[in-house]
Parts: structure tokens; C-alpha cells; sequence
């Protein structure tokens, strides 16, 4: 993908990130809901945290505008920046609007002021002094991530594997995800099949959608005019990037069915 390169964070915070970026852009890009959050510096603009989305959106820069980010983990950005995800739905805040002045202002200075190979790293840094004040995993969160990364369950059965109502699994998901459990899982399905298709063309929609536990590619396509507002070929198309967290995927590749 021309305009944005992903890449592997350091080890010790795999848990937690799903990828360090770092982009060049011009013109207009498409963006769909991946379920992550992520905190980018752009150049010129400032630091930014993203929120969950709950439908794909488009942005404009001028051209040659860098920005660099790290993506979190679905559900790993709420309790490090001591904010319910669900206030930051559909929405980018700066920095300083989920921590402080003083915050923003010191790592805003690092970026701006650093060779554009480090500043992945920096953010990195950042992520590492919020975990060590704030973050601890909630193992309830963990299982809905990774049993919606890949299945797609059904949302009382969910929530009886995690020993909850699902009333209260609907607030733990608004709380950490910003949404509830079955947007999670419409949006994590689709992102199966994103990442599916484009690495196995030769599957075709059918088979990638049925792989990825839609019913039949009627429910593929429905879905995704419903999230991205494009037919599932027209978004494969698109330079949109895809969930790059999912191991999912390769064991599909390899031929494992998802149920």
C-alpha cells in the first residue's frame, strides 16, 4: 500500500499494539472500522488520539503531509488513557483532551524534533510510561477480543462464557471497545474478510465470506454497505488498510475454518 507502511512494535508491548505506522498521504483515503484505537502525530497538525468507528470515513490532506501512529489493540486504549472508549466513538480528540497540557506538549516536542525513523519509536515510549501507570489487562475484555477475532459468536452465549449478563458485557464492551458486542463482532468479521481476501484472491467472495462466518456472501454484502458503504469487491479495491492484529488469518489461509 503506497501512501501507508505498517510495521512490527517492539515485543514487549505486542499485547497491547497491534502496529506502529507511518504514512504519506495526499488526496482522499478511505478508512474502515477495525475496532482499534490509535494515537498519530501529523505533521503540522499535532497529536491525535482516534476513537473506535462505527463507519467507514474518508480524509483529504495536502500532499506529502507525514504522520506517524500506533494502533492499540481493540479494547487496550480505554483503561491506558483513563477514558471510556465510548466517548471517543466516531470522534479524534487531541492528546491533551485524555491526558494533560504538559503531556501532550513534551511528546509533541519529541516528534518534532527527532528523524522521522524514531518517532515511531517515541510514541512507543509514551505507550510504555502510560502502561506502567495505568494499564491492566481485564481478562473479560481479553476473551471477548479474542473470541470475536475469531468466531463469531453469539452475544448471550458470549456472555455466559464470561460469566456475565449480557447487560453487563454490554457495558464492559461501551466501556473498553466504545461499542457493544455485536457491533465488535460485525466489525471484526469483516476485517477477517478483508485481510482473507486480499491475501487469497483465488477463494472468491463466497468462499472467504462463508471462512469468515458470515452465513452467505448475501450477508457479506449487506454488512459491508452497512459499515463501509461499498459492495465487499468495490472495498477490496480500495487502499483502505486492514486489521493487521488477527492470526486468524494466516490459519485461514492455511485452510481452517472459522465457525
Amino acid at each position: 500500500m503506497g501512501w501507508y507502511t505498517p510495521q512490527s512494535v517492539a515485543p514487549d508491548l505486542s499485547d497491547i499494539l497491534v502496529c506502529g505506522w507511518t504514512a504519506c498521504a495526499e488526496g482522499e483515503h478511505l478508512l474502515v472500522p477495525d475496532a482499534c484505537m490509535d494515537v498519530l502525530w501529523i505533521r503540522g497538525v499535532g497529536i491525535r488520539v482516534c476513537g473506535p468507528e462505527t463507519a467507514a470515513w474518508s480524509f483529504t490532506l495536502p500532499p506529502g503531509t507525514r504522520s506517524v501512529g500506533v494502533r492499540f489493540r481493540p479494547g487496550s486504549a480505554s483503561p491506558m488513557l483513563r477514558t471510556s472508549a465510548s466517548e471517543l466513538r466516531d470522534s479524534r480528540a487531541d492528546l491533551s483532551a485524555v491526558t494533560d497540557a504538559r503531556t501532550e506538549r513534551i511528546l509533541l516536542n519529541r516528534l518534532e524534533n527527532s528523524d522521522d525513523h524514531e518517532q515511531v519509536s517515541i510514541l512507543e515510549s509514551a505507550v510504555r510510561s502510560w502502561a506502567s501507570s495505568s494499564f491492566r489487562h481485564d481478562p473479560v475484555i481479553n476473551h471477548v477480543r479474542t473470541a470475536l477475532s475469531e468466531h463469531s459468536w453469539n452475544v448471550s452465549t458470549l456472555a455466559d462464557a464470561a460469566a456475565l449478563t449480557s447487560r453487563q458485557l454490554q457495558r464492559r464492551c461501551n466501556d473498553a471497545f466504545g461499542y457493544g458486542p455485536a457491533t465488535l463482532r460485525s466489525i471484526l468479521r469483516l476485517q477477517r474478510f478483508m485481510a482473507l481476501a486480499r491475501s487469497r484472491p483465488a477463494l472468491g467472495l463466497a468462499e472467504s465470506a462463508a471462512h469468515c462466518g458470515f452465513s452467505d456472501q448475501a450477508h457479506l454484502t449487506r454488512e459491508c454497505r452497512r459499515i463501509s458503504s461499498l459492495t465487499p469487491a468495490a472495498l477490496l479495491r480500495t487502499q483502505a488498510p486492514d486489521w493487521h492484529g488477527s492470526d486468524t488469518v494466516v490459519a485461514l489461509a492455511e485452510g481452517d475454518a472459522v465457525a
